[in-house]
């Protein structure tokens, strides 16, 4: 049984899949930034680890993630639009290569990144910040595929808040789409309990096939 450890485990996203991997009793190590999250994560089932990925050392990551016993780490960390480009660089950037070289120090080989669609959000002319951010997530992408490690990246569409559907469409490139934060946990899931998928970028969106069906065919 796999044991994850997500960074940026108190996001939208990292919850549901904490929820997720707790019923179906996957041991989660979730890192958290602000101390007032640590009682809603313990509530999800998940073990609180309390850290900043833009002041924690490599070194200081690669002992958490020793010390956890985890074999699979999420990364699903983002600045989340706050703190403008700097924020984006911080988190987005600088923290997926920390935790990268640190994951590759602990020795834990499987690595998921939650990266983001390329055209999601363009057509509405959302600025400089937005193309910043696409460009740090491309950059991110990159380093992540030269590390060595057994990655997968996984893109999303535009979140929606919506009850999951569990219905998608998972391809090496599709149209552009939405999909909801509930449909993306679960096929987080599904790719962390996949022992023969990895060095793929799958992308995702709202769809007509079971996120079983849809992983099979890629």
């Amino acid at each position: 049984m796999s044991h994850v450890f997500i960074v940026g485990g108190s996001g939208q996203v990292a919850k549901k899949l904490i929820e997720k991997l707790s019923k179906s009793s996957t041991p989660v190590t979730a890192m958290y930034r602000n101390e007032s999250q640590e009682g809603d994560l313990e509530a999800l089932g998940a073990i609180p680890v309390h850290a900043d990925i833009t002041q924690i050392t490599t070194d200081d990551l690669a002992q958490l993630l020793k010390d956890s016993q985890a074999d699979t780490v999420v990364f699903s960390a983002g600045a989340g639009g706050k703190g403008g480009q700097e924020a984006t660089t911080l988190v987005d950037g600088k923290g997926l290569e920390l935790a990268v070289n640190a994951t590759k120090k602990s020795g834990i080989k499987k690595f998921i990144l939650v990266s983001a669609f390329p055209e999601a959000g363009r057509s509405k002319g959302l600025g400089e910040n937005f193309e910043h951010y696409i460009q740090i997530k491309k950059q991110s992408e990159y380093f992540l595929i030269q590390s060595g490690l057994e990655w997968l990246i996984l893109r999303p569409g535009t979140l929606l808040n919506d009850e999951g559907t569990g219905l998608v469409n998972i391809g090496l490139a599709l149209p552009y789409g939405t999909i909801t934060r509930d449909d993306v946990a679960t096929t987080l899931a599904a790719l962390i309990q996949s022992s023969g998928l990895k060095y793929k970028i799958l992308e995702l969106t709202q769809g007509n096939e079971t996120i079983e069906t849809a992983l099979e065919k890629v």
